[in-house]
């Protein structure tokens, strides 16, 4: 008689294999990252640990977090949008010149209206007309500081943020700050859509393979324009919360978020081709960017060695995510 007997696996090196996947998924890593980074900090200044000091770098994050949401929505389509440093800018100045025009209640909308247009057209230059994403947003970036260097005649706009865009970016709720009050509410929409609804599958799928998603029966054009417009009603958002928080739209105010944005992003794990990343890992990855920057403003480091570093970041991290894809 033959006894056939099947090896199972011991709980504790379950335990171990689980804990190890844990630790190297990049949610967790940033997140180890961030908070050596934060204790290496506080030996340098101990300020770093003041709860005080920690919601200001969260309020400052909320800003870069808005606008990486919607990035990463185009990103995990396999595709980038480089004209959200401008899409920042003419959300929160349209947004301004509403409300002294018309009155402070269409300053908002208007301004997510304008950043919504603009992805709008990003959206069909890229799924209809076929055209690059880098190429058609690159220069739709262009187009965007040609057209507020001649709406504002070369000049800081005359047009401050209006109280509600005030307390929008500077007030707070409960002692939160309400930007960051905002960020929880885009970032549990932005969550659920991905995770929860069929659109959230559709962009997984896009990214993966867009063509195998159209021969399933998915509407990926839509989707792609979408995913576009999300991205740039997010960016006028962040433009417009930007606006309140320094009480006045100006020129160029979107330009350092771009790099920071894409590196939080792909730290969090994101795939820069598509198809594979997690939102949670862009928050770690916000929260890490705007913890390294403000490093690197208490030691002093001027603006070209902070985009050195945020280039470097993006680079050893596809490296690192390519091999782990390549070992998996």
């Amino acid at each position: 008689m033959i006894s056939l007997s099947v090896d199972t696996p011991r709980p504790a090196a379950s335990a171990r294999n689980l804990l190890q996947r844990l630790l190297l998924s990049p949610p967790a890593m940033v997140a180890l990252c961030s908070l050596a980074l934060l204790l290496a900090a506080s030996a340098v200044n101990s300020n770093f640990l003041m709860p005080g000091y920690l919601l200001l770098q969260l309020q400052i994050a909320a800003f870069l977090g808005i606008a990486a949401a919607g990035l990463m929505a185009v990103i995990l389509l396999g595709h980038i949008d480089l004209s959200v440093p401008w899409t920042i800018t003419t959300g929160a100045m349209m947004a301004a010149a509403a409300g002294a025009t018309y009155g402070a209640g269409w300053a908002i909308p208007a301004g997510i209206a304008c950043g919504a247009l603009i992805g709008l057209v990003n959206g069909l230059g890229v799924a209809i007309l076929r055209i690059p994403s880098m190429i058609f947003t690159l220069g739709a970036n262009a187009v965007l500081q040609g057209l507020m260097v001649l709406y504002s005649g070369g000049h800081a706009p005359v047009h401050g943020a209006t109280e509600l865009m005030r307390a929008l970016g500077v007030g707070k709720t409960m002692g939160v700050p309400n930007a960051l009050w905002t960020w929880v509410a885009v970032s549990l929409l932005f969550y659920l859509v991905l995770t929860r609804t069929a659109f959230g599958r559709y962009v997984y799928a896009i990214g993966n393979t867009e063509r195998a998603a159209y021969l399933s029966g998915v509407r990926t054009g839509k989707v792609i324009v979408l995913c576009f417009v999300a991205c740039g009603a997010l960016a006028a958002l962040a433009g417009i919360l930007l606006a309140g928080y320094s009480a006045n739209a100006y020129q160029a105010m979107g330009d350092p978020y771009v790099l920071p944005a894409i590196a939080a992003v792909v730290l969090g794990g994101t795939n820069i081709l598509g198809g594979r990343g997690s939102y949670l890992g862009t928050v770690m990855g916000v929260v890490f960017i705007v913890l390294l920057q403000s490093v690197l403003a208490v030691l002093q480091m001027p603006e070209a060695g902070r985009q050195i570093i945020y280039g470097a970041l993006i680079l050893c991290m596809l490296l690192l995510y390519g091999r782990s894809a390549r070992v998996r």
